[in-house]
């Protein structure tokens, strides 16, 4: 319809494509919307443990302790980053097969008589495992390529020769996922995993602005772009509802986050005076929580007049109540901060 071309809508239907997405190194695929590998390493990493203690006569002191352990990762670990020299000695990670994670995404995904773009199609939801069914001259030729890498797993003997049977399999199926070692059930440092999954053809709903037989983003008044999607048959009722819910509980996130990032500061800028009551230990310990109690209410505090004068202009019964709650914490830190008169 060229009379909704320009305008922001609301839209249902089938989102189905003729695009057959294959994964190039292992030729397995399927018609699908998206097509994923996740790849995992099995390897040593490592990990850190901090603590701190007060030191006789004043101070504290921070000792660091690392320790080691097999675990499947995102990516190869290399030991060289280490900490401790002995660790960069004692352990060796290596890998059967680099590879890494890939996500392809269909050229063509039809939504009636219009495509859909490239940042929609991304933002596609409903990704379920694709069960790995390898073809035997593909599976044969990555196992023989893996051997070859690997001297050491085959001694003695021509891998380009050898029949297939006289060969340690490393490829091993299991669902949606392709093991690549020689036991899945006990796995080894250099052991990969990789996962698939399809994003089959689905019914969405889109809010976004027409463009021809296409969509892009909308660009609101304030500048920001808009475009939503959602799998099934959702009302722009729900999907607008759910997404300023979404953007209230970010915004509560960075309100959280910058409220910590201020009790924090005080806390550094009071903590020379712990450092210093700290020459007697017992006096160091209560005057710690004195002044961790004393940051948290000024930093509760000034945040709540940051938050306070923005919404004056906006919500100003809100923005009011605000600044009262935050002059009582103020009040109330100085009344803490007081000595308690002893009497005679």
């Amino acid at each position: 319809d060229a009379a909704l071309n320009g305008k922001l809508v609301h839209a249902k239907a089938l989102a189905t494509t003729e695009d057959v997405l294959r994964d190039p190194i292992f030729g397995i695929g399927d018609k699908a919307i998206a097509f994923s590998r996740d790849v995992e390493f099995y390897q040593w990493k490592e990990t850190s443990k901090r603590e701190k203690r007060q030191k006789l006569g004043g101070g504290e002191e921070t000792t660091t302790t690392y320790s080691y352990k097999q675990d499947w990762m995102s990516h190869p670990v290399d030991v060289q980053q280490f900490h401790s020299p002995d660790a960069r000695t004692q352990y060796n990670n290596s890998v059967l097969m680099t590879i890494e994670d890939l996500t392809l995404y269909a050229k063509n995904v039809h939504f009636g008589a219009y495509h859909l773009p490239d940042f929609l199609i991304s933002s596609m939801p409903g990704a379920v495992p694709y069960s790995v069914s390898l073809q035997a001259a593909t599976r044969d030729k990555l196992n023989r390529t893996i051997i070859r890498n690997r001297p050491n797993l085959l001694s003695g003997v021509n891998v380009d020769t050898v029949s297939s049977n006289r060969l340690p399999m490393l490829l091993h199926e299991q669902g949606a996922t392709l093991y690549i070692g020689s036991s899945p059930a006990t796995p080894q440092v250099g052991d990969v995993r990789v996962r698939f999954t399809k994003t089959p053809p689905a019914f969405i709903s889109i809010v976004a602005k027409v463009k021809g037989d296409t969509f892009e983003k909308y660009k609101a008044s304030n500048g920001k772009e808009i475009s939503i999607l959602a799998l099934g048959d959702v009302s722009l009722e729900q999907m607008v509802g759910e997404e300023q819910s979404e953007n209230k509980m970010i915004t509560w996130v960075f309100r959280l986050l910058g409220c910590i990032r201020v009790i924090v500061g005080f806390r550094c800028v009071l903590k020379p005076l712990a450092v210093t009551a700290s020459v007697v230990p017992l006096l160091g310990n209560i005057m710690d929580v004195g002044l961790n109690l004393v940051s948290f209410l000024l930093g509760v505090a000034w945040s709540l007049v940051i938050i306070a004068i923005a919404w004056l202009f906006y919500r100003p019964l809100v923005g009011g109540l605000l600044v009262v709650v935050a002059i009582g914490l103020f009040v109330m830190t100085v009344v803490k901060g007081k000595k308690k008169e002893i009497p005679a």
